[in-house]
């Protein structure tokens, strides 16, 4: 039961505690059997692979690529309402033929869209990926030496 004055750190009995290092003994309700057993050390591997240089370094490859997207794209979309509702004249000329300036930004946003899309997928390959499956296969391999 919660203690609405309990604020510090989580207890063992909280169900949230390791969910984190979910993962190990849950089913997609798929396969047939009885559901696998979480390793007794999960949770160790789990700390312990946290507090990995490799660990820190994907976090920080992720953060450092994904904080700065999301602001950019936040402010290029405010950017465009904004224009839309404060400056119908300026979004209300004519680019090309009957293009105006707010279908150009509009298409803009959707060209934006795929552009990061894109742009997310060749940072993930190029710098994260190789050093992810790299820390996947040490922790598989920790969670093996554990669960013995």
């Amino acid at each position: 039961m919660h203690n609405a004055r309990d604020t510090g750190a989580a207890r063992r009995e909280d169900p949230w505690y390791d969910a984190l290092a979910s993962g190990w003994g849950e089913t997609d309700g798929t396969a047939e059997g009885p559901p696998r057993a979480r390793p007794p050390a999960a949770q160790a591997v789990y700390t312990e692979v946290h507090a990995s240089a490799a660990f820190q370094e994907v976090r920080r490859r992720y953060r450092r690529f994904v904080f700065p997207a999301a602001a950019a794209f936040l402010i290029w979309y405010l950017a465009y309402v904004v224009a839309a509702i404060t400056a119908p004249q300026l979004m209300a000329r004519p680019v090309v033929g009957t293009l105006n300036v707010a279908m150009a930004a509009g298409l803009g946003q959707f060209a934006t869209t795929f552009l990061l899309t894109w742009a997310y997928a060749r940072h993930a390959r190029l710098r994260r990926d190789r050093v992810a499956l790299e820390l996947r296969w040490v922790t598989q391999e920790m969670t093996r030496r554990h669960g013995r």
